[in-house]
């Protein structure tokens, strides 16, 4: 259930980020999960406005056949920035909406705040 609640927040990542931001702070690159689990890839798409986060890594005790079948796939994408270092949007995800803001901290830090329904979850992120 942790996976699928740090994938949703991802979903938030990739439905708000947009470019626009200061050269030093930027989403793209690799990213774990503050707790190890997962890795994705945050880059351009589309149009070269939106951001994608694809799922590139599953440590062995997240390797469950659900998750396995998210590897090396987009699980997110879409972008709206909503102000200096925050972006929002909502995204698709498993065929349900999820809303969200991430806010990068640093240039190795990225802090995902989303929301289903009443259900709200914070995941931090760290650039490896």
């Amino acid at each position: 259930m942790q996976f699928k609640k740090t994938v949703a927040a991802l979903a938030c990542l990739a439905g708000m980020v947009a470019p626009g931001w200061a050269a030093d702070l930027t989403p793209v690159g690799t990213w774990q999960t503050t707790t190890g689990e997962s890795r994705y890839a945050v880059s351009f798409c589309g149009d070269g406005t939106e951001l994608c986060a694809k799922l590139t890594w599953l440590r062995a005790d997240a390797r469950t056949p659900e998750n396995l079948a998210l590897l090396n796939k987009l699980v997110v994408q879409g972008a709206d920035r909503a102000g200096q270092n925050k972006w929002r949007g909502t995204v698709r995800y498993e065929g349900q909406s999820v809303q969200g803001s991430v806010t990068l901290v640093s240039g190795n830090q990225m802090q995902l705040s989303g929301c289903k329904l009443i259900a709200c979850k914070k995941v931090g992120l760290v650039r490896i």
